[in-house]
């Protein structure tokens, strides 16, 4: 039985007009292409200002162990992958993102919009995608039993003599600090 399973896939994205002066395009990756070929920004739909490309193939790998991140992610309403990309002007001209990576485990999503490098998007997975993820849930997921600890024996309503701090003397309060004794001292001369 395989441990890993990985597939191509394509991820487009969409290029639309800023909605400030400030920012000339707006970016955002909108849908998946599972098995896809190499690409590199290569246009697929052009309509007015908007552009849709096929911006790179990466390759999705599910893992046994992360399972449960996976039934989060299809659990979702409306079951996705995390596309991982970072602004990039310096690599070529007019293309100003490089995409990372594509997972569909909820928790590594989620561990990358802790980082301001990075712009993490949730891409709703195709019928297909979810139906490859969930066959590999289906051969691995292991559900983990929830046991509750029990409780020591322990009294804990004894008195307990000689605890403390040892440079308190033991017949005024056991918990306090060192400290406080010496300026309650000092008040007494």
């Amino acid at each position: 039985m395989q441990r890993t399973r990985a597939m191509p896939v394509g991820v487009v994205v969409r290029r639309l007009p800023g909605v400030t002066r400030w920012q000339k395009w707006a970016w955002r990756a909108v849908s998946l292409l599972p098995g896809a070929a190499p690409a590199h920004w290569t246009v697929l739909r052009e309509e007015g200002d908007a552009v849709e490309y096929h911006a790179a193939t990466l390759v999705l790998e599910l893992h046994r162990t992360e399972t449960e991140a996976y039934l989060i992610a299809l659990a979702d309403k409306i079951p996705s992958v995390y596309v991982v990309m970072r602004p990039a002007p310096e690599l070529e001209p007019g293309i100003p993102l490089e995409l990372q990576l594509v997972t569909a485990s909820a928790h590594e999503g989620l561990n990358y919009t802790d980082s301001s490098e990075v712009i993490v998007e949730k891409v709703p997975m195709p019928p297909g995608l979810i139906a490859w993820v969930q066959e590999f849930i289906d051969l691995h997921h292991e559900e983990e039993i929830f046991l509750k600890r029990k409780r020591d024996e322990k009294r804990v309503d004894l008195v307990e003599e000689g605890i403390g701090d040892p440079r308190v003397r033991q017949m005024s309060d056991v918990y306090r600090a060192p400290g406080q004794r010496k300026r309650a001292d000092a008040s007494e001369h």
